[in-house]
């Protein structure tokens, strides 16, 4: 039994390393992801970046299995006893090792917020949709970690959009699986709940393992909260490694077709971005004209 974890609670997810290589994947004839790889592993956050069309959301839907791929391969704790082709697996016994917050979803009708969060312990039901043993002590768990648990009654018709996208990560989290899948997560989210969203996802990392893959358009959050990033263009990953190996200025400069100044900031010792348009700095402008 682990530390902290009473007789008879539910199991708590242990990570699972997620490894994709050679991935291509085409819409009506095109190639929209080029030959990409990109590995999660237990207790890391990874980051995919880059501009609109980049491929950063296709990639993630098809190593989720949302994406039928061309060709490549899907790896799940390749060279253990627990090893498993991601793509071979049914749906039930990928839905127990991989969790995907997609960046939109509809608002169904007639429910309430447990509703919703429930319907993520489908892979653990029985053949004619029993509650599973674990299930009411798994979504209290969930409730409460994102922050939802007063409104568990409420019905989610009548929920903000940032309410309503904590909830659906509720719903993820209660799958327990090893990996996380989160495509613009922060997408409806004020300024309060996107840095408790980042922090989450941390804890799951740090604290339970999990393999956490997220794309994210906001580069200072992704060099904030990710142990590696992969960076996409046209297509391709271009880079994937630390966010100081990635993030650097001529690289995002090209990359992004502006011009990206990348710094360290003082109070976080952290990696921060400015992209330059026409409309800079007061100083840069005076210079210019002086």
């Amino acid at each position: 039994m682990r530390s902290g974890e009473r007789a008879g609670s539910a199991p708590r997810p242990r990570g699972h390393e997620l490894s994709a290589e050679h991935v291509t994947v085409s819409y009506d004839g095109v190639d929209v992801v080029h030959d990409a790889a990109l590995v999660l592993k237990p207790g890391e956050v990874t980051a995919l970046v880059g501009p609109n069309g980049s491929g950063k959301s296709t990639l993630l839907r098809t190593i989720a299995r949302l994406q039928k791929p061309r060709h490549g391969t899907l790896s799940l704790d390749a060279g253990t006893a627990d090893a498993a082709d991601g793509f071979d697996l049914t749906a039930r016994q990928f839905a127990r090792r991989v969790a995907l917050l997609t960046q939109s979803r509809p608002t169904p009708g007639g429910l309430t917020v447990r509703d919703v969060v429930e319907f993520g312990r489908y892979p653990y039901r029985g053949r004619w949709g029993q509650a599973d043993a674990d299930g009411a002590e798994v979504v209290g768990r969930v409730l409460a970690t994102t922050g939802v648990e007063t409104l568990a009654d409420r019905g989610v018709d009548q929920l903000s959009g940032g309410q309503l996208q904590r909830v659906w990560l509720a719903s993820c989290l209660a799958q327990q699986t090893g990996v996380l899948l989160l495509d613009e997560p922060t997408t409806y989210l004020d300024l309060r709940y996107q840095i408790e969203l980042l922090d989450l996802m941390r804890d799951l990392a740090d604290d339970g393992g999990i393999a956490v893959g997220v794309v994210l358009h906001d580069l200072d959050q992704a060099a904030a909260v990710a142990d590696r990033i992969a960076l996409l263009s046209e297509g391709r990953v271009i880079a994937d490694g630390a966010p100081e190996d990635v993030l650097r200025s001529e690289r995002l400069t090209e990359t992004y077709g502006i011009r990206v100044d990348v710094d360290t900031d003082p109070f976080t010792g952290r990696l921060r971005t400015r992209a330059i348009g026409r409309h800079h700095s007061r100083s840069e402008r005076l210079q210019s004209t002086s």
